[in-house]
């Protein structure tokens, strides 16, 4: 299956950065949130914005190699917020199972009450994370590439016809 002329492990090769950003950010956020650190620190050190972050750095690679068009910037904000998504309910499932509360499933950031086993909370991930935040990223994704494109526009290198030579 191809979207906007590329298979879906290009668009995973495409985002390896973007992927790696925000495995970095997650870790970074689970140890800072061990450490004890102020809450405006873990405010902004954030998997949710780091997402937002990662949509932009997709756009700007997609616009700068030529890489499609909306429809791309679409399917990469998905699979970079399904990646967001999944690492914190891995961080939630880690929490559940070994009984070591971790930043994820801290009372302040988890707001499914009096819930054990946090299922709501990833649920809540799995869903509304993955669905609103696909969308958010992807509107304003969208909109980006639609501004590098008029203020930005990258030049075609016109194609040679077979046999022309350039130095006449």
């Amino acid at each position: 299956m191809k979207i906007g002329g590329y298979s879906l492990r290009q668009h995973i090769r495409l985002l390896a950065p973007a992927f790696a950003f925000l495995a970095g950010v997650w870790a970074l956020r689970w140890i800072i949130g061990d450490l004890g650190v102020p809450r405006w620190v873990l405010q902004v050190v954030s998997v949710t914005l780091a997402t937002s972050l990662a949509t932009l750095l997709a756009v700007l690679l997609i616009h700068m190699r030529r890489f499609g068009g909306y429809a791309n910037v679409v399917v990469a904000s998905l699979l970079l917020n399904v990646w967001g998504e999944l690492l914190i309910v891995f961080a939630i499932l880690f929490a559940v199972t070994t009984g070591i509360e971790n930043i994820y499933v801290a009372p302040e950031y988890s707001i499914s009450g009096y819930d054990p086993n946090q299922v709501r909370h990833m649920r809540g991930h799995l869903t509304f994370g993955i669905g609103v935040g696909t969308l958010t990223s992807a509107a304003m994704g969208c909109f980006l590439l639609f501004l590098l494109r008029k203020l930005a526009p990258m030049r075609v290198k016109p194609k040679r016809p077979a046999g022309f030579d350039w130095e006449q």
